[in-house]
């Protein structure tokens, strides 16, 4: 069975996370979680992965390490995803798991993506260009924010009387389901 580590933010609520660890329970990922890490151990996302019995770490920011405690922290993973992990991820990293690193965005990439483009900011810029469809994206990392190749993309509607929040409730449902899909379509081509 392949195992998953997950990097989180210091600051998001793990849903993300929290919907991967479920997804490998329940078999619908052919994995399970060996590890997640944070930046902070306050990381609202590690008491919820605490919760659902899987191991946690802390690590050290990267830009202060080069990503070493990552690599540390991950081996023996054989895919890492990030979960509102907002720094980019250090050349090490990358070499150590080259294509094997996904990410998920809450837009149609390449459409709204880049550095500072996360949260809020993108249903904003969404509702703010008029467009009629919005979703999520997960795609490889690399050393770019948001320029990996695509794996997999979930659309919804984006309606005339939607807000940010709205808009974002809606795509954070298809996250949950888009995640687990793009993780288990890579892993059948380990």
């Amino acid at each position: 069975m392949h195992t998953l580590g997950i990097l989180i933010g210091s600051k998001g609520r793990g849903s993300n996370m929290a919907a991967i660890v479920r997804s490998c329970q329940q078999c619908l990922i052919n994995a399970h979680v060996g590890c997640v890490a944070s930046t902070s151990a306050q990381a609202p996302g590690i008491q919820t992965a605490t919760d659902l019995g899987v191991p946690t770490k802390v690590i050290k920011p990267p830009r202060e390490d080069a990503g070493h405690s990552i690599v540390e922290a991950f081996e023996g993973c054989d895919l890492i995803c990030l979960a509102g992990f907002l720094l980019l991820v250090p050349s090490a990293v990358l070499q150590k798991w080259p294509h094997r690193i996904l990410n998920i965005h809450p837009a149609l990439l390449p459409k709204f993506g880049g550095k500072g483009m996360y949260g809020q900011a993108v249903h904003e810029a969404v509702i703010a260009a008029g467009e009629v469809e919005s979703g999520c994206t997960v795609h490889f990392v690399t050393e770019d924010y948001d320029e990996g190749d695509i794996i997999l993309q979930e659309r919804c509607p984006v309606l005339p009387t939607d807000t940010p929040e709205s808009l974002a409730e809606r795509v954070l449902v298809l996250e949950h389901v888009a995640y687990s899909k793009a993780i288990q379509r890579v892993l059948d081509e380990l």
